[in-house]
């Protein structure tokens, strides 16, 4: 049997959901030892440690020794999805990928990663040495290497996701991963580069991530038209949101393919970094008014991108789509995690549950969600509401093209700089194995 355990504070409740419980909460959790490429030998006991933020709070024990089949416990994770139709995804990837059993056994249905992700994972773990020494032994190049060391986390990880998305018949179990971010501006060179990775990743479930920039759209009609299942990213703008959507139906129709179930698509909103921005803008305003509105924008902005997602998956268009097997690109709630710490850790999860959708999450926020998160259809409650924050900040002076262009800009250049400095710093570390070597 297997048990999640407390380490300090306990995020699991055991007995009811959205509530804090001082007892010591348990969660069996199956291990597929097969997963593992060895076998367990009877009574013998596995300690995993999950994913850097969480390791602080949990821990994984399992033993074979019991053997008695229990179920695995329930978790908020599953009563989002089977209750509200919305998807819990995990915003994260590292060495071991055998670190995201617990955590799909917990209601996680399938992950996000980007360049900031594969940065942080491979430039301060040491999980990635052999493989890496072994690539340069070999006479790849860094780029090639960087590659390399992405595809074999990706496949790992799709591999641990296949029986979900085998379950659901294509629904869900996606592991996405992204286009180099210097493609960005880049039309033909994006959908070169998604061929080419979608290639090389060879598996069902992945999702090539291309951004939602003016010069990708294009990309991502093509993209799509050949049958590769995408997740655009960086949207942050409702204008932009409905070009993506655009996109994502021009690609079905002009793609010859009879049946179009197996061309799905996810489309990123971010929310968490609208307030960070808006609230900046809102602080120079400065009046009472300006003030009360802080926190406010992302959600208003997301609740009118579902108003458009239901609008644009309607009518004609996409009926005659639908006959062909066509499934709806799904919006997904991105940058989910509460960048101030005056606001409610779950801000940009329990606000945004509706049917059809995903919320990737990464640790801070999961593990919040999981502990104290409130499970009700919240995306649609109160349309009118939203609407009018939405035209109080314009009447208030925020511009929101400027917000949704600045975010874009900010959004392409951290990525890049994230990839630049991986690769910098693999190439130190080539260069000191070459080194050593000599």
């Amino acid at each position: 049997m297997a048990s999640i355990c407390k380490l300090s504070n306990p995020c699991f409740n055991s007995t009811s959901y959205g509530s804090r419980s001082s007892s010591t909460p348990k969660f069996v959790v199956h291990l597929r030892t097969s997963t593992f490429n060895h076998r367990l030998s009877a009574g013998s006991k596995l300690s995993l440690v999950i994913n850097p933020s969480i390791r602080a709070s949990l821990c994984v024990k399992c033993s074979q020794a019991d053997g008695n089949g229990s179920s695995v416990k329930r978790t908020t994770l599953h009563h989002l999805y089977e209750t509200q139709g919305q998807s819990p995804w995990y915003d994260n990837l590292c060495l071991p990928v055998t670190d995201l059993i617990p955590l799909i056994d917990s209601g996680v249905r399938g992950v996000t990663s980007n360049p900031a992700i594969f940065q942080k994972a491979i430039s301060t773990s040491n999980a990635y040495n052999d493989q890496f020494r072994e690539l340069v032994q070999a006479g790849k190049d860094i780029d090639s290497v960087y590659w390399e060391l992405v595809v074999k986390d990706i496949q790992d990880a799709c591999k641990l996701f296949e029986t979900i998305y085998d379950k659901t018949d294509g629904g869900d179990g996606y592991v996405s991963v992204e286009v180099s971010p210097r493609l960005a501006d880049d039309t033909e060179g994006t959908v070169e580069a998604a061929k080419w990775l979608h290639k090389k990743v060879e598996r069902s479930n992945v999702y090539i991530k291309i951004p939602a920039t003016a010069p990708c759209i294009p990309s991502i009609k093509e993209v799509i038209s050949l049958g590769i299942s995408v997740n655009v990213t960086l949207i942050f703008s409702l204008s932009r949101y409905e070009a993506v959507i655009d996109a994502y139906l021009d690609g079905l129709e002009a793609s010859g393919l009879s049946d179009l179930s197996r061309v799905t698509s996810v489309a990123s909103f971010f929310v968490s970094r609208v307030d960070t921005l808006v609230d900046k803008l809102l602080e120079k305003i400065g009046t009472p008014e300006a003030l009360d509105l802080r926190g406010k924008a992302a959600n208003a902005q997301a609740a009118l991108a579902y108003d458009l997602y239901q609008k644009k998956f309607s009518g004609p268009r996409w009926e005659a789509l639908v006959k062909k097997g066509a499934k709806k690109q799904r919006l997904l709630w991105a940058s989910t995690s509460v960048k101030n710490p005056a606001y409610p850790d779950t801000l940009y999860v329990d606000p945004l549950i509706g049917p059809d959708t995903v919320s990737t999450m990464p640790d801070q926020a999961l593990q919040a969600f999981i502990d104290h998160g409130s499970v009700a259809r919240t995306i649609d409650a109160n349309l009118s509401e939203a609407e009018g924050i939405y035209s109080a900040l314009e009447k208030l002076g925020i511009d929101w093209v400027f917000v949704g262009s600045q975010l874009e800009l900010e959004g392409v250049d951290s990525f890049k700089k994230s990839f630049d400095s991986l690769l910098d710093s693999l190439q130190e570390k080539a260069n000191t194995l070459k080194l050593v070597n000599l």
